[in-house]
């Protein structure tokens, strides 16, 4: 083997310039005060700064957009096992019912923008844009809801069935979506501050809530011979291993037994929710390794929660980088315009839809949710503590501890959504009818969501009838 060959450096010089970039774009960050006032992330800075270099022939070429593409896919599903390991923290709301309904918010906003995406998708596909994928608005809620990642995924299955350059579709919708967080939500922040309705506050202070617990009593001790790092990335990657070969044996059962429809629709469907299969996997392992202990079959907690946070802020840091640079602006050729017109109604009802929502739901901090609520979903997690931190940089309301408990009842009410990606991909019929049934699940998930003020309205009314 030739040490000196490309070929034996490519993938450590592709990770190299993500990395190295990520320096650069936070330095810019810090030193520019439009960029820092944007409060864009680092990583997203970062990925800008790679996609308009792909614009120089001359220096294009070192950049690799199957192996970004790649990054992108296998940092979702690392991240998310990262996050799923962590023992969990309680929400502040006084309402037991907080986590849930936050999960339904997080669902009603994708659904909306499902609606909304597929139905412009829908009409334009047959009247002004007859070469665009008649659903590929429902990347709308991947590329803005779920991040690039989901972006990706959906986008390459929407390539298998047709879709010309989905992933480069996804990908920028998802670009275009941090844009949209940080621009719209700094801009309505500073209206509501000018209306006197918030404070910003202009002292960062340091996020104690999430980095104070370094090292438990109860975890395995610091001299020990193998490092406490190695330990959480061990886990992390061990899951990840048994991830892949069960995603492998169903993806051959189904191929095997239900022949072209295991290929073109389950398939693409099971390595698409890698991290789905991840998250389930890190949930039972954390499970198994808490009643081991509670056996005394395991002495020390090996799982160390400031550790799996800086890796999984890694992971998706990694991973919105190499997203964006995983754009192919030449790709997106007569796709522009619909993709400009899908994002931009994409948005607005966003934000019609989380503001009328946090109203209702979180009386005694609208703001605070609103904020947290809009950048991540629009953006990621990370985006809407962003936001969320200029307006509550101690975390003192529930909304932090909301948005990072939501994600498993937001997997178990969007599983449907995400199972119906693939259907409507196959064809216009199809995606028709998967339009029929998310409209369906919207107005369903509201009654559910908005149950006691719906209920409060009837009894008021039955008195007012008694009274009469």
């Amino acid at each position: 083997m030739d040490l000196s060959e490309f070929s034996s450096w490519n993938y450590l010089i592709q990770i190299a310039i993500l990395l190295v970039v990520i320096l650069i774009a936070n330095v810019i960050r810090r030193k520019v005060k439009f960029i820092r006032n944007s409060l864009l992330p680092s990583s997203v800075i970062a990925g800008i700064i790679i996609f308009l270099f792909k614009f120089i022939p001359a220096v294009s070429s070192f950049f690799d957009s199957s192996f970004m593409e790649v990054v992108t896919y296998h940092c979702l599903g690392l991240g998310f096992i990262a996050l799923a390991l962590k023992t969990g923290v309680k929400s502040k709301d006084k309402n037991k019912l907080a986590v849930m309904d936050t999960g339904l918010v997080t669902v009603n906003s994708y659904l909306v923008q499902g609606i909304i995406g597929l139905g412009l998708s829908l009409v334009l596909s047959v009247t002004i844009f007859k070469n665009l994928f008649y659903a590929s608005g429902l990347l709308l809620p991947m590329g803005f809801g779920q991040g690039t990642g989901q972006a990706l995924n959906i986008g390459a299955v929407f390539e298998s069935l047709g879709f010309e350059n989905g992933t480069s579709f996804g990908l920028t919708i998802a670009a275009f979506g941090f844009l949209i967080a940080c621009i719209v939500g700094v801009i309505y922040m500073n209206i509501l501050k000018k209306k006197g309705k918030l404070s910003i506050q202009e002292q960062r202070i340091a996020n104690t809530k999430l980095d104070s617990n370094i090292y438990a009593e109860d975890e395995a001790p610091l001299n020990e011979s193998v490092d406490k790092l190695t330990i959480q990335v061990a886990f992390i990657l061990g899951i990840y291993l048994l991830t892949y070969l069960i995603i492998l044996g169903l993806s051959t059962l189904s191929v095997n037994y239900l022949g072209n429809f295991g290929l073109k629709t389950i398939k693409p469907l099971l390595w698409g929710f890698n991290f789905l299969f991840g998250t389930a996997i890190a949930i039972l392992v954390k499970k198994i390794l808490a009643k081991l202990k509670e056996k005394k079959i395991v002495n020390h907690s090996y799982i160390n929660n400031y550790m799996m946070n800086r890796l999984s802020g890694l992971f998706f840091d990694v991973m919105i980088v190499a997203g964006i640079a995983a754009i192919d602006w030449q790709n997106l050729k007569g796709l522009f315009f619909p993709l400009l017109i899908i994002c931009t109604f994409g948005a607005i009802g966003t934000f019609i839809y989380v503001k009328y929502i946090c109203k209702k739901i979180y009386p005694d901090y609208p703001y605070e949710a609103f904020f947290s609520m809009f950048g991540m979903l629009t953006g990621t997690a990370s985006t809407g503590m962003i936001l969320l931190r200029e307006i509550d940089p101690n975390f003192e309301t529930p909304a932090a501890d909301n948005l990072v408990l939501q994600t498993l009842p937001a997997i178990v009410f969007g599983a449907p959504l995400l199972l119906l990606m693939s259907f409507a991909g196959q064809s216009y019929t199809n995606s028709l009818i998967v339009f029929g049934i998310i409209v369906v699940m919207f107005v369903a998930y509201n009654i559910l969501l908005l149950r006691n003020f719906i209920f409060q309205k009837k009894k008021k009314k039955e008195v007012e009838t008694t009274k009469e």
